[in-house]
């Protein structure tokens, strides 16, 4: 009597947990935020932005798509030619238009959320034209945060919370937990939605890619590793919210198998420094 075989992942199933998804660069709610961001995916949102605004901005949708696809093919989570079903039959959309202060104001949606809305710096040569219908989400428009730099520094930073990580649980192997926690921390710190290819969220989801196939703790990468140097590693940085602590937990939380922060980990020391900038604003 044989037995079926286990088939391998096709169209937008994936059968690894260690993917970079939608719920960990954007802003989204629903079945989306669970999907990995896919090739496919992040070539549709490239043409769309080519189409309406005849070129790809740096800090964009399918920038931010990109650099997460590059890192999920680089880990073996995602074939080269994998997409979302949900994202090829509702679309993508990309929209220009003029602020009050006529300055070109793009946006954009992934099946049917809005997962940014910006003013590129090299917006000349874009002209604006009448913004088609708005794709609206569960949640409606969702801004995307203005970049921040060094002098935004108005309490504890996303740096320094990395740091004191690096220092308090720095022997412990990275999970996937924390390497979803570290992504979101650095995107958050850049404020523009743009993931590094290099960067310290690429480096945490190599670590915990190689950790899951190392049977030996003293084999494995830890979070000192990751997290040496940070303030060489961050372009940017800002202080902690209370958005930022929530949306590390919540991508921790995704990503462990029990449910629960860990002790003095990323999302724990994120959400302390939040509250101590809350209880320190006049």
């Amino acid at each position: 009597m044989s037995q079926r075989q286990p088939r391998r992942p096709q169209g937008d199933q994936t059968s690894d947990q260690e993917a970079i998804k939608y719920g960990d660069v954007f802003d989204v709610t629903g079945r989306l935020a669970s999907k990995p961001v896919a090739p496919r995916d992040a070539a549709t949102m490239r043409t769309a932005e080519n189409q309406v605004l005849g070129k790809t901005l740096d800090a964009s949708a399918a920038a931010v798509m990109q650099s997460a696809t590059d890192v999920n093919v680089m880990s073996g989570v995602v074939g080269p030619g994998q997409g979302n079903k949900m994202v090829e039959r509702v679309g993508v959309a990309v929209s220009k238009s003029r602020d009050v202060q006529g300055k070109v104001v793009v946006a954009e949606a992934i099946a049917g959320q809005i997962v940014g809305q910006c003013t590129p710096s090299d917006a000349q040569g874009i002209t604006p034209s009448p913004s088609p219908t708005p794709v609206r989400g569960d949640e409606g428009w969702t801004t995307s945060p203005t970049p921040r730099g060094a002098a935004d520094h108005n309490g504890i930073t996303i740096g320094e919370v990395l740091e004191a990580t690096a220092i308090s649980v720095g022997d412990k192997p990275v999970h996937q937990g924390d390497a979803a926690a570290i992504r979101v921390a650095e995107v958050r710190a850049a404020g523009s939605n743009v993931t590094q290819r290099r960067g310290l969220g690429a480096t945490a989801q190599a670590a915990a890619t190689f950790n899951d196939r190392v049977s030996y703790d003293y084999n494995k990468m830890t979070i000192s590793d990751v997290l040496s140097d940070v303030s060489s590693k961050l372009p940017q940085d800002k202080a902690v919210t209370s958005e930022d602590a929530d949306g590390l937990t919540g991508s921790e939380l995704r990503n462990k198998p029990d449910m629960t922060p860990t002790p003095g980990g990323v999302a724990d020391t994120m959400a302390t420094a939040a509250r101590v900038n809350r209880d320190d604003t006049p």
